[in-house]
């Protein structure tokens, strides 16, 4: 059974408390936007699907509480006034990490339906609402579908093109971060694309790195894979170049894979710090390099990775670390002591970091970008060739938010937005 992250239902919406993992298992509710944006900003769920998924069923969760509040009388408020509510909801959570794209994504899409909603005649705050958690609802559903889809097309790619070299029936991969259903509605980008190597009696082994310095991928990737039962070893970030020159054929390592939070026009892709270092690796010892994203992760109102903006978050997770103690049982075996968190400092006294949660992968070192419509190659001349999973009708306009009253769906001293843009 897949880990499940988000649990909702309509009224009410709890996460799987990352910052809690592996080590314990605490699920938190999310009651309000302020609730949201401190549990995206702090981290407690994060990957670019799952920010999306939690932020827009937030709102859906409170309007599903407001809409049962109106029942025994008649709703104040116009419809307009519930649209650009939530429209301003939206553009207040989005506030809470920049470099993700599937939130702006999802943001312009739920915004331009309850806008239609408003428009039409004789409409309600009630249509309105409905009309969002319905939509919201949607994107949970087809996220997960998307996923699975994302997983067998990555996984019949890399059975397709994996290197000469390779005549094994099973291939082992190198992954980063966390991609799985801990950072998306469930099953996984690149996470999802091992699942299904493995489901599909591919996969010899998974290596999946230490992800330093917030360590995704000790912590929740881990997690992940041990609680699926597929085979993997832990490697710190700075051990896979020497694991692809020693144990590349013996180990037959196909590929590289690796989730998404921004990819750029041209294919620049934005990721977790330390996948430009894995692609450079990978392009050198003759190893695939493969994204895993959703299309809503693709921005084409960014040319190149050169306009993404890159979260710098605090010093202090480069320069501290939290953990439980360890300590020895009568066997002289070491052992978790539940309950026993701790923080400690592992750089010198007074030490500086930077510490940059993202950095640019450019897309000349990727050789495919792998989307639920299928995976994007370049053409001869180096181009990633996108008309193949996009027409004209999947790129949305930006909607105009206006000033609305009667409802207050924001917390206290944040005024209704302006515009929400589609790249931040």
């Amino acid at each position: 059974m897949v880990l499940q992250a988000i649990k909702y239902s309509r009224g009410k919406l709890e996460i799987l408390d990352q910052l809690r993992l592996p080590h314990e298992k605490v699920y938190t509710e999310i009651k309000s936007l302020e609730d949201a944006w401190i549990a995206i900003k702090s981290m407690q769920v994060r990957g670019a699907p799952a920010i999306a998924i939690v932020a827009t069923l937030t709102i859906a969760a409170i309007a599903a509480r407001q809409l049962r509040d109106m029942e025994p009388k008649p709703p104040a408020a116009s419809a307009k006034d519930a649209a650009q509510h939530i429209t301003s909801g939206l553009h207040y959570l989005l506030t809470s990490r920049p470099t993700a794209v599937n939130l702006a994504d999802a943001a312009t899409k739920l915004s331009a339906v309850v806008k239609a909603i408003a428009e039409k005649l004789d409409s309600t705050s009630i249509a309105v609402f409905e009309a969002y958690i319905e939509a919201a609802e949607r994107m949970l559903i087809d996220d997960v579908q998307d996923n699975e889809r994302i997983g067998k097309y990555g996984a019949h790619w890399i059975m397709q093109n994996k290197a000469p070299g390779i005549t094994d029936t099973k291939v082992s991969v190198i992954t980063h971060c966390n991609t799985g259903s801990l950072a998306t509605a469930g099953y996984g980008t690149a996470l999802g694309v091992i699942r299904s190597l493995h489901s599909s009696n591919s996969l010899r082994h998974v290596y999946y790195t230490e992800t330093r310095p917030y360590n995704q991928g000790s912590r929740l990737t881990g997690y992940e894979l041990i609680h699926d039962e597929i085979p993997a070893t832990l490697i710190t970030d700075s051990m896979a170049a020497a694991l692809m020159r020693t144990k590349g054929q013996s180990e037959n390592i196909a590929a590289v894979i690796v989730g998404a939070d921004r990819v750029a026009a041209n294919g620049d892709t934005a990721n977790k710090i330390g996948t430009y270092a894995l692609a450079i690796l990978a392009q050198h010892h003759g190893i695939k390099f493969l994204v895993a994203a959703p299309r809503t992760t693709v921005d084409m109102a960014t040319k190149s990775g050169a306009d993404i903006v890159i979260e710098e978050r605090p010093e202090i997770e480069v320069l501290n670390i939290k953990g439980p103690t360890v300590q020895a049982n009568a066997s002289g075996d070491k052992e978790i002591v539940n309950g026993s968190t701790v923080e400690i400092c592992i750089a010198a006294r007074n030490s500086h970091a930077w510490n940059p949660a993202f950095d640019i992968t450019p897309a000349e070192l990727i050789d495919g970008i792998i989307t639920e419509k299928g995976v994007v190659e370049k053409d001869d001349q180096g181009v990633f060739q996108w008309n193949k999973v996009f027409d004209a009708s999947d790129i949305d306009d930006v909607p105009e938010v206006e000033e609305a009253k009667g409802l207050n769906l924001l917390p206290d001293g944040v005024t209704p937005a302006e515009p929400i843009a589609a790249a931040s």
